[in-house]
């Protein structure tokens, strides 16, 4: 099992890379087109994209100390001690995502637009709960990931709804 220390810090080193916190955002919009048109495939791919994109960067080679300091508390977090309340609260995760590919699945855009932003500010909330003011560290991630997604997917409703409508 010693590999999977070596594993483990040799990703968490390249988790450190701020591409993987702005990259992990996006993947919320392949979620949705999959989902939409219920491909079961697409879905498992994007969270398997999710799930290691954290290591796909190389490691920086200078982090910035306010986002080491919070990535050291989000370790201390997922390693230590386990509880009722912390497993309801990381529970909500999958749940978020099932929420999400739900929404989409049934065509209901408002509620899979709604769902992000909701699970955007669940993220912000929990980290400066959890991380104080090392959490401004994430804010601009979560923030610009949650307006490129409105964007896209308001753009895509849009069009869609247009092209509905034309004769």
């Amino acid at each position: 099992m010693e590999w999977l220390g070596e594993f483990w810090a040799w990703a968490w080193a390249r988790h450190h890379n701020p591409l993987s916190w702005y990259i992990r955002p996006l993947f919320v919009l392949p979620l949705c087109y999959f989902a939409y048109k219920k491909s079961v495939t697409g879905l498992v791919v994007t969270v398997i994209g999710v799930l290691t994109s954290m290591f796909w960067f190389p490691a920086p080679s200078e982090a910035d100390p306010r986002a080491a300091e919070f990535l050291a508390m989000e370790q201390r977090y997922v390693t230590g001690g386990w509880t009722w309340t912390k497993t309801a609260m990381t529970v909500l995760v999958p749940v978020w995502f099932v929420l999400l590919g739900r929404a989409f699945w049934r065509r209901s855009w408002i509620t899979g637009i709604l769902v992000i932003n909701v699970g955007a500010a669940l993220k912000v909330i929990w980290s400066f709960y959890f991380g104080g003011a090392t959490a401004w560290s994430i804010v601009a991630p979560v923030a610009i990931g949650a307006v490129v997604c409105n964007g896209v997917l308001v753009y895509v409703l849009r069009r869609r709804r247009k092209a509905t409508k034309a004769p």
